[in-house]
């Protein structure tokens, strides 16, 4: 047996033991897995949550650490998936919630919240100079494209292979069958010279660029910082209205990754952390667009949603973004995430193997890659035995990790968590280096 073959049969085995020793420690989880299957179908309702050979229930949590079913705490490295921003637990929030509970819920009116929360949302991403709120990120996303569309009178977006813009905006070499079927025109994320052919080509077709400053479900990926400037210079010049899909960029600065960069989208999507924990979307961006909302001054655009200002969502997305992640807050967790980091790539260099993170402040993304990554192409698939195995012995650690390798900080971490996390890589990478090595 060749040595690839060999390493390739002896990571088989090592994640066959992960597995079976995982099943037997965890039989509430699998249970009620296995119940779920009878009446969800594969026994979930959020793709991103399963992972084989069966995701744990969730029991509880408590600042930056969860229980599951079978009574094994994690320190949740998930962090919803960027959502989690506030971790299990925050008073403020809690409070607030509480507080409009008890006012009244379904109020059949606007509220004595949403102003307040539009306007502070506007104070801290100034393109939003107008926005609507809807009830996530995907849906102020199909919200902003077709917006886009309405204004231009054009019919193209032009997104990037391996994008997620929510879970029916999702483009690649082959779209999945529940994405929205907008024409389209893909490109290769920070491929500069040849995204600026493709746009000056398609320009008179071409409605919106639809891109994340940093790609999140893509593997945490960056932008370049002359990319981005590219795509402003040239939708500029070709009256394309340039999206800014800052669902999840938006916590990495405390203005986003458009303020980080100095960059001023026409719109920008938002969702995740701004709900204070319930469901949130808003979409927003220059007056000369948000006025085909305006019925009052003929416009044409109705954007209906029972709960776009539900009211618990109102309250506790204004406490948590103005009071809770207050732009300072917002400076020192992305600086310990910059932080994690760099730590998980000098273990990579220092143990020889082929590990590495990439991301911006407090989102990152294990990878199992030696070169450079700089578009979703590179990276090695979410269901990966590498990445499996990996995720399975952090579980069995005392850490909680998404099998495609996100990890998404809470406010509630301190330096002394992730040293712990540190060092649980680290014995990881050591007791399998022959495996991985670059």
């Amino acid at each position: 047996m060749n040595t690839a073959l060999k390493e390739c049969s002896e990571l088989d085995e090592a994640l066959a033991g992960a597995e079976s020793r995982f099943a037997a420690a965890n039989p509430k989880s699998r249970a009620r897995h296995e119940r779920a299957a009878g009446v969800l179908p594969a026994g979930h309702s959020r793709q991103t949550l399963y992972y084989a050979p069966f995701p744990l229930t969730i029991a509880g949590g408590k600042g930056c650490r969860i229980t599951d079913l079978d009574g094994h705490e994690y320190l949740n490295l998930v962090g919803d998936y960027a959502a989690g921003l506030f971790g299990q637990g925050c008073e403020a929030l809690q409070c607030a919630a509480l507080g409009a509970m008890q006012a009244g819920i379904s109020l059949s009116g606007p509220n004595a919240y949403e102003v307040e929360f539009a306007e502070y949302i506007s104070k801290r991403v100034p393109s939003m100079e107008q926005l609507r709120f809807c009830n996530s990120g995907s849906e102020a996303c199909l919200f902003a494209t077709l917006v886009a569309r309405h204004a231009t009178k054009r019919p193209k977006i032009l997104v990037f292979n391996g994008c997620y813009h929510g879970g029916f905006m999702i483009y690649g070499a082959v779209d999945p069958p529940l994405s929205v079927p907008f024409p389209l025109v893909k490109a290769e994320y920070n491929d500069i010279e040849a995204t600026r052919a493709i746009l000056r080509a398609n320009a008179t077709d071409i409605a919106a660029v639809l891109v994340e400053p940093v790609m999140g479900s893509g593997g945490a990926i960056p932008a370049t910082p002359d990319f981005l400037n590219m795509l402003r210079e040239e939708t500029r010049k070709l009256g394309v209205v340039l999206i800014f899909d800052e669902v999840m960029t938006s916590r990495m600065a405390p203005g986003g990754v458009q303020g980080l960069r100095g960059i001023r989208p026409d719109m920008t999507t938002l969702g995740k952390f701004w709900g204070g924990g319930f469901a949130f979307g808003a979409f927003g961006g220059s007056r000369e667009l948000m006025r085909h909302f305006d019925v009052r001054n003929g416009g044409l655009l109705s954007q209906a949603g029972t709960f776009n200002n539900n009211v618990i969502t109102m309250a506790t997305g204004l406490v948590g973004a103005r009071d809770v992640y207050s732009p300072e807050a917002c400076v020192r967790l992305n600086a310990l995430g910059d932080q994690l980091r760099e730590q998980l790539n000098e273990l990579g260099r220092t143990r020889n193997v082929a590990f590495q993170a990439t991301g911006l402040g407090g989102v990152l993304n294990t990878h199992w890659n030696s070169g450079p990554i700089t578009n979703p192409g590179v990276v090695v698939p979410v269901n990966a035995p590498v990445r499996r195995l990996f995720q399975l012995e952090m579980f069995e650690r005392g850490y909680y990790v998404a099998q495609r390798g996100m990890i998404n900080l809470s406010l509630p971490m301190q330096q002394n968590d992730l040293a712990g996390f540190v060092g649980a890589v680290h014995d990881y990478l050591t007791r399998y280096a022959t495996l991985l090595r670059a």
